[in-house]
């Protein structure tokens, strides 16, 4: 594409001859194009009374340590050009323009530019929609936040999957079977892994309250390491560090099949009471919670992969579907700045559903303002 330009480039300063039948555009102004981070600046002119023997304008520059030179093509008819090719922030550039005819013929240099420097903007008028969102988000935390340091109690929907969560290993721990959890087959880099440690650690804190075991099959290492630290937290936390086996949280396999054998033939032999599939699960969900299904063990499931919500929904008793799994973990902590921030979500949804409710029903009066200014950016 670089080539291809500086060809352009040389083909347009080939000047054979003077362009008679056309002048060059007038009032040529050189302004700072704004809203960037400096590195652009934006032309304007007038074309000339007669432009049927124009193909396009040739635009020169020229800088305080360059000298004047091809640099950009505007096709005829057209009175902007944002030129990006080399320009550096703080220094001053002046143009000339001039009109080029099919056959090469060019036409006087215009009048220059007044000198004119490009500088960073500070701010992107044309995101102001953002801005304006993100400031209602933070008031809506803030104000949330407040409140529940207040002591108010602050409604979350029940999600029964995360509700079962007690009984589940309780379960466990009635039949002296371990509990079995699943993160997922995504690296750590990854929202719903990290949602799944976030599950992880209340889970682990029952399991230890309750004198049960917990075991852990990885299929990356890091998310291992991960693993066996927050395991290893909860277990201190509540006074048991002592039971903690790091052993029973390991790395399994790299490859996704022999990952789900491996946690297939785990359940086969182990038999846990329990089974938690939490995090980013694929084709092998269903291989997973089939067996699972088969060997008894109460299931819970949750995943943001809708194509695999089916699979869970079918084989297992509850199911944690697509945001709930971010919300887990201020589900079952309780932190008052964790479920302030679900709060501040819920309530900017809602925010936003009706500005999309008002604005389809102002449109049909030909009025548009709403959309545009959601658009503007």
């Amino acid at each position: 594409m670089k080539s291809m330009l500086v060809g352009l480039l040389i083909l347009f300063s080939q000047t054979p001859g003077v362009l008679k039948t056309g002048n060059p555009p007038g009032n040529l102004q050189a302004v700072d194009t704004p809203n960037d981070r400096g590195e652009s600046i934006t032309l304007k002119w007038v074309l000339p009374e007669d432009i049927s023997g124009i193909k396009g304008y040739q635009i020169f520059r020229e800088a305080e340590e360059e000298s004047l030179h091809l640099a950009g093509y505007a096709p005829a008819g057209k009175t902007e050009y944002i030129d990006e090719l080399g320009v550096k922030n703080n220094v001053g550039y002046r143009y000339q323009i001039r009109s080029i005819s099919p056959e090469g013929l060019v036409s006087p240099f215009s009048e220059p530019s007044p000198m004119v420097k490009a500088y960073p903007q500070w701010f992107k008028k044309n995101l102001t929609n953002s801005l304006v969102m993100i400031i209602i988000y933070l008031g809506l935390i803030l104000y949330f936040v407040q409140a529940a340091k207040r002591g108010k109690k602050i409604f979350l929907r029940r999600v029964p999957g995360l509700d079962a969560l007690d009984e589940a290993v309780g379960r466990a721990t009635e039949m002296g079977k371990p509990v079995l959890y699943v993160p997922g087959i995504w690296p750590m880099s990854e929202v719903a892994t990290i949602a799944a440690m976030n599950i992880l650690k209340p889970v682990a804190k029952k399991v230890a309250q309750y004198d049960s075991r917990i075991i852990v099959p990885n299929i990356y290492p890091i998310v291992m390491n991960v693993a066996q630290q927050t395991v290893k937290e909860a277990f201190t936390e509540v006074g048991k560090q002592d039971s903690y086996k790091e052993d029973d949280i390991f790395y399994l396999a790299y490859e996704q099949f022999a990952f789900a054998a491996g946690v297939n033939g785990l359940m086969v032999r182990e038999k846990p009471a329990t089974n938690l599939f939490l995090g980013a699960f694929f084709a092998e969900s269903l291989l997973l919670a089939e067996t699972g299904n088969m060997t008894g063990a109460i299931q819970i499931a949750g995943t943001d992969r809708v194509p695999q919500l089916p699979f869970f929904v079918a084989a297992c008793d509850y199911c944690i579907m697509g945001e709930e799994l971010y919300a887990a973990s201020a589900y079952l902590s309780a932190d008052p700045r964790l479920v302030s921030s679900i709060k501040a979500q819920d309530w900017g949804k809602m925010a936003i559903v009706i500005s999309l409710a008002l604005g389809s029903a102002l449109t049909i009066f030909g009025l548009w303002f709403i959309i545009s200014w959601f658009t503007t950016g």
